[in-house]
């Protein structure tokens, strides 16, 4: 499982959804790109969702994240963030559409379970 990096896409599961990352951690890097930590993919903007109609909210926000920090690393305490994440997000229909990562940014650190 890959590190997720500040430079990593994640999308709602509309493929066109992004959602607005920001790292919160400044110690930790790999290629002098920042390693997200718990959290980070958390309570974030999702833009271009395409899912919109009459009665269709669209993916807007991501919220708690179900699945994806890691076990065993920590960096201050929090978790780092694995290629595993996933979420649900605000969109419709509600506690089905889930965002997930497309990549992580890195391709050079791995967790190995």
């Amino acid at each position: 499982m890959k590190w997720l990096t500040e430079d990593a896409i994640v999308t709602c599961k509309h493929e066109l959804g992004i959602v607005a990352l920001a790292p919160t951690q400044n110690l930790v890097t790999i290629e002098q790109r920042k390693v997200l930590v718990e959290n980070n993919p958390e309570g974030r903007a999702i833009t271009g969702c395409p899912n919109i109609g009459a009665t269709i909210k669209p993916c807007t926000k991501t919220l708690k994240v179900e699945i994806g920090y890691s076990e065993f690393l920590r960096i201050h305490g929090q978790r780092v963030c694995l290629d595993t994440t996933t979420g649900l997000t605000d969109g419709t229909p509600p506690g089905v559409v889930k965002y997930t990562v497309h990549t992580p940014g890195q391709e050079l650190v791995v967790e190995v379970s």
